[in-house]
């Protein structure tokens, strides 16, 4: 499992956030809780769109590797 780090803020009623590590992932909630829920569904779901198109590119015949950092 991966870490990734969200930047939230309050800002009037609304909770606001993004995550540092992956441009357009943001989202806004009115309850901190909320916002933090759907941030991490929100990522997972570009992160899902990105290895889908990223396989769609390869097309066949692509070799899979980890990398760390």
């Amino acid at each position: 499992m991966a870490e990734y780090t969200a930047i939230i803020k309050q800002v009037d009623e609304w909770w606001i956030g993004w995550i540092e590590e992956l441009p357009g992932v943001n989202c806004q909630e009115r309850t901190r809780d909320d916002l933090i829920e759907t941030l991490r569904v929100t990522l997972h779901e570009a992160l899902e769109a990105n290895r889908a198109e990223a396989r769609a590119t390869a097309e066949a015949g692509f070799e899979e590797i980890r990398i760390a950092v």
